[in-house]
């Protein structure tokens, strides 16, 4: 798969966004910049380490990356699946991130079974939120995940971390057991230690719907009771947002006054 040389505007010293086009092309930009990642960490440490998302704006990527041709040229052996969060549902659940996530396409990729590790948000949830940290820490040891992959809501949230709710002050922890009043659940969730410390932090944006939130996000001070998703990354660990030209629509007067930087691959 070529990788389209699109350069991303530079929003500030933790913020680049990449505009590649239409739905369709921003998908497919996402599905390359993903099979790059992979590529260069297994050939560069023998391994790959991703985080997936929820929702319903990666069900296409998923579902492209299992059935591009390119998709062969990685050792699935290699790659290593966890989840960014988890909502408190059973695997076979339609509503469970790991459910959509397998049935869109991940199972029929060559990952084995041993190298998938879901959640368990279904029960005794803050005992298992401390298992999968140990688990993040036996299968990484000390390294970084490569790729975490994230969304937003409409709200301002990534992964599951809320607006108001506690695993947002969390600094000593990588995954979180976090109660959600606005929904009345709990849910499982990698916190900004651990988000903010991959190599590659991606957000993901798709959709005439999330303009008014893009525009809130990129507009309106950082805070993150008010807007969670404006504390993801670092100036060390820059937070790429990819973009479809309709959820963008409100910030392109934004970006227009931002420089463009060199192409990320």
């Amino acid at each position: 798969m070529l990788m389209r040389s699109i350069k991303p505007f530079i929003f500030d010293e933790k913020t680049e966004i990449f505009v590649p086009g239409d739905k369709e092309a921003t998908i497919y930009f996402s599905v390359a910049q993903f099979l790059s990642f992979a590529k260069k960490a297994i050939e560069k440490k023998g391994s790959f380490f991703v985080a997936l998302f929820g929702g319903s704006t990666p069900k296409p990527i998923y579902e492209l990356l299992s059935t591009h041709e390119d998709s062969r040229k990685i050792d699935w052996s290699k790659v290593h699946v966890f989840w960014s969060d988890e909502r408190s549902k059973a695997p076979t659940d339609p509503e469970s991130n790991y459910h959509m996530a397998i049935h869109h396409g991940i199972q029929k990729l060559p990952i084995p079974e041993e190298n998938i590790h879901r959640m368990h948000a279904e029960e005794k949830i803050d005992q298992n939120a401390f298992e999968y940290e140990k688990t993040i820490k036996r299968v990484l040891k000390d390294q970084p995940f490569d790729l975490v992959m994230l969304g937003i809501g409409e709200d301002g949230h990534t992964a599951s971390l809320f607006p108001k709710t506690e695993a947002l002050g969390l600094n000593d922890r990588l995954v979180a057991a976090n109660f959600v009043p606005q929904k009345d659940t709990w849910r499982m969730t990698m916190t900004y230690p651990c988000i903010n410390s991959a190599s590659n932090i991606v957000i993901y944006v798709l959709g005439v719907d999330k303009k008014e939130i893009m525009h809130k996000v990129f507009a309106e001070p950082a805070s993150k009771d008010k807007l969670p998703c404006q504390l993801i990354g670092t100036a060390k660990n820059k937070a790429y947002w990819i973009t479809d030209i309709a959820a963008a629509e409100l910030i392109y007067p934004l970006l227009l006054t931002k420089p463009k930087g060199p192409e990320l691959l």
